[in-house]
């Protein structure tokens, strides 16, 4: 049973899945405490001195690793995070990861191996890329310009995430799984930019080029090198078809099916998004 005399650590406070998993747990009257490098009980993963005190008195923990645990350092950072959990008798952990990353599967092992009570939440790429991210900008100025092909991928909304990252904090009967965790069509991003298009009454266009052309913009953009790195992995190795599968394991946590491409952009547009 959960024990909720002692709060769950939720790392990455502002973060996309760090904000709505927080936002759940609470309304389920759920003890948290959300940290980022920002709180006041601060969590930096580029200071391992700030760890051990945001973990300290928790039993369990949500985790999302920043930039990416693609990022060569992150599996032993991830080592060393869960050395710091342990000595702070951390029981439980839960993970979030990315589909189709070979450094995001070797940290999932790294905590599925660690003795802790584990879940790992492997996501394919998250909707709102379109609308709270990277790509925003392009679908506000009528342009999305991308390195992207026609290999189609299962976008999954955030929200959705969410429910199975608290599901998996919540539920003991959902320990020790890893769930794969997509939506429920695969869809270009064409298909994607159409869909908003559509919904949003104007004409937004998608323009395809190529990865050294997007690699420049991003130089003249003065994106950081990290991001730009990470943004080549992403675009030159996960979209290879690999990520072309849909699962349903959305359902199999939460009992709900994964929402459509089509139902995020209209809660998006609701929302007041793309203004």
């Amino acid at each position: 049973m959960l024990n909720q005399s002692s709060p769950i650590v939720i790392i990455g406070k502002n973060a996309k899945t760090g904000a709505r998993v927080n936002q759940r747990l609470r309304e389920r009257g759920v003890n948290t405490r959300p940290v980022s490098r920002t709180t006041e009980i601060q969590f930096d993963w580029d200071n391992r001195n700030t760890w051990a005190n945001a973990l300290r008195g928790a039993k369990s923990a949500y985790v999302t690793y920043q930039p990416d645990l693609a990022v060569p350092r992150a599996a032993d950072d991830i080592t060393a995070f869960i050395g710091v959990a342990k000595a702070e008798e951390i029981e439980h952990l839960v993970l979030l990861s990315g589909r189709g990353e070979e450094g995001a599967q070797t940290a999932e092992q790294i905590l599925i191996n660690s003795g802790l009570t584990w879940n790992v939440v492997r996501a394919s790429w998250f909707a709102q890329n379109f609308s709270e991210s990277f790509m925003a900008e392009g679908i506000l100025s009528g342009e999305l310009i991308l390195p992207a092909t026609n290999t189609p991928e299962p976008f999954i909304d955030v929200d959705d995430i969410a429910q199975v990252v608290v599901a998996a904090l919540i539920e003991p009967t959902k320990h020790n799984c890893l769930f794969e965790v997509t939506g429920p069509e695969l869809l270009t991003f064409q298909d994607c930019v159409n869909e908003i298009a559509q919904q949003l009454g104007k004409a937004i266009k998608f323009t395809e080029i190529t990865i050294d052309e997007y690699l420049q913009m991003l130089k003249v953009q003065n994106v950081p090198i990290s991001h730009q790195w990470l943004l080549n992995e992403l675009f030159t190795v996960v979209f290879d078809g690999r990520n072309s599968r849909i699962t349903d394991d959305v359902k199999l946590a939460t009992g709900d099916a994964a929402t459509k491409f089509s139902d995020y952009v209209a809660k998006t547009i609701a929302a007041g998004h793309w203004k």
